[in-house]
C-alpha cells in the first residue's frame, strides 16, 4: 500500500462556506474563483459542489483553464482572467467563455472582431493594485470600442482587502466608482473574499471569493467564519526512541535530547510542503500537537513525537500536517506566507480524497 500524504477534501464545507458568503452579501451574486485546478483541491469535483451550492459564474486565469471548466459544468458562464489574446480568438466560441478585457489593446483587439465572434466579456479596471485593469485615466479615449461590446460587468480587485486598516481599500473603492460614472449602467464587481466583509459598500452586483470557500480566513487576526475544508495527512516511515542526544535531518539544525522519541514522516517539498517550515511549523499525531523537528526534505520531515503515547506513535500511523479551523492560516504563517499558496503547491504525489458532496 501507498505511504504517499493524503489529502481529505470536505465537499459539505466548501458548499457551506459558498452559503456563508451569500448570506453576508444578501444583496449580490457570488460567483466563484476556482484557478489553479480550485486552489490545488481538484476542480471538477469542486467545480459540481459549488454549481450544486448555487454558483453559475465562474472565473478561472486562462484559456486551458476555462476549456477543461466547460467540459465539467456545460451550464455555467465561465471568465477568463487573464483576459482576450489576438492569438485565442477561437477560443472564445459561443457565449459561455468570456474575457476580462484588462487593457485597452485588449479591448481594441476584442472590438475588432466581427460583432458574431464575440461573446459577451467583462471589462477590469485599475483601480490601484497596478497588476491587470484598464487605467481609469484611458477609460475616455475607449468609448468608442466599448459601445460595440456586449460587456457583462465592470470589475475590479482589491489589494488590500484583508488589512486591518480599511483605507487603502476605500481608495480603491473611490477610484472604482469614478469608472462607474465613466461606464454608467453597468453591474460592477469588487469584492474578493476578504472584501465581503469590509460590508455593503464593497458588494456591488456580484462578489468573487476564492480561498475563503475553501477554508482560509478571510479576516486575518479574528475567529475564522469559514468552516475548514482540508486535512492533510501522512504516514509515519519510522520511530525513534533516543537513547543519547541526536540531531535530526539536514543541516543538524535540531537537537533531541536522550530519551526523546523522533518519528520521520512520508511527506516533503516535493509534496508541496514548504521547506521553511522545519523547526516552525507543528503536526497532530493522536490528538497530540508536536514540533516538526529539522528541517523539510524532498520526501520526508521529521517529528518530535515524545509527548505522543508510545502506542500511537508507531510505524504506519497517520500524522495531520494541516487540520482544524485555523490549520491552513496556521501553516501558513509557519512558513512566512499566505493559505493561498499552501494548497497551490500541494502536488500530484497528494492522494486527494473527497467528503460528503452527495
Amino acid at each position: 500500500m501507498s505511504a504517499r500524504p493524503r489529502l481529505t477534501v470536505d465537499l459539505d464545507a466548501i458548499r457551506a462556506n459558498y452559503r456563508r458568503l451569500s448570506a453576508e452579501a444578501p444583496g449580490a451574486d457570488i460567483a466563484a474563483v476556482v484557478k489553479a485546478d480550485g486552489y490545488g483541491l481538484g476542480l471538477a469535483p469542486v467545480a459540481r459542489t459549488l454549481f450544486a451550492a448555487g454558483a453559475r459564474r465562474f472565473f478561472v486565469a486562462d484559456v486551458e483553464e476555462a476549456d477543461e471548466l466547460a467540459a465539467i459544468l456545460p451550464d455555467a458562464v465561465v471568465y477568463v482572467l487573464g483576459g482576450y489574446a489576438a492569438g485565442a480568438r477561437d477560443a472564445f466560441r459561443g457565449r459561455r467563455l468570456r474575457p476580462v478585457l484588462n487593457t485597452p489593446g485588449q479591448v481594441r483587439a476584442f472590438a475588432a472582431l466581427a460583432p458574431d465572434r464575440r461573446p459577451p466579456a467583462a471589462l477590469q479596471i485599475d483601480s490601484g493594485m497596478t497588476r491587470l485593469g484598464v487605467p481609469v485615466e484611458a477609460i475616455d479615449g475607449l468609448r468608442h470600442d466599448l459601445a460595440g461590446l456586449e460587456l457583462d460587468w465592470l470589475v475590479s480587485h482589491l489589494a488590500c482587502a484583508d488589512a486591518p486598516d480599511p483605507g487603502f481599500s476605500r481608495h480603491q473603492r473611490a477610484r472604482f466608482e469614478a469608472a462607474r460614472r465613466l461606464v454608467p449602467h453597468l453591474p460592477a464587481s469588487l469584492a474578493n473574499s476578504a472584501g465581503i466583509f469590509l460590508g455593503p459598500d464593497f458588494h456591488y452586483d456580484l462578489c468573487r471569493p476564492g480561498i475563503a470557500v475553501f477554508g482560509g480566513n478571510p479576516r486575518p487576526g479574528r475567529a475564522n467564519p469559514m468552516a475548514p475544508v482540508v486535512t492533510l495527512d501522512a504516514e509515519l516511515l519510522q520511530v525513534y526512541a533516543l537513547e543519547g542526544e541526536a540531531r535530526v535531518g539536514y543541516g543538524a539544525t535540531y537537537r533531541a535530547p536522550a530519551g526523546a522519541r523522533i518519528a520521520t514522516a512520508a511527506v516533503g517539498y516535493a509534496d508541496g510542503v514548504l521547506r521553511c517550515v522545519g523547526n516552525r511549523a507543528t503536526a497532530r499525531l493522536a490528538g497530540v500537537e508536536v514540533p516538526l523537528a529539522g528541517r523539510v526534505s524532498m520526501d520526508l520531515v521529521g517529528l518530535d513525537v515524545t509527548a505522543v503515547p508510545t502506542a500511537a506513535a508507531v510505524e504506519g500511523a497517520r500524522v495531520e500536517l494541516i487540520w482544524g479551523a485555523d490549520g491552513l492560516d496556521r501553516m501558513a504563517e509557519a512558513a512566512g506566507t499566505i493559505a493561498y499558496e499552501v494548497l497551490a503547491r500541494l502536488g500530484p504525489r497528494v492522494e486527494r480524497r473527497y467528503r460528503g458532496g452527495g
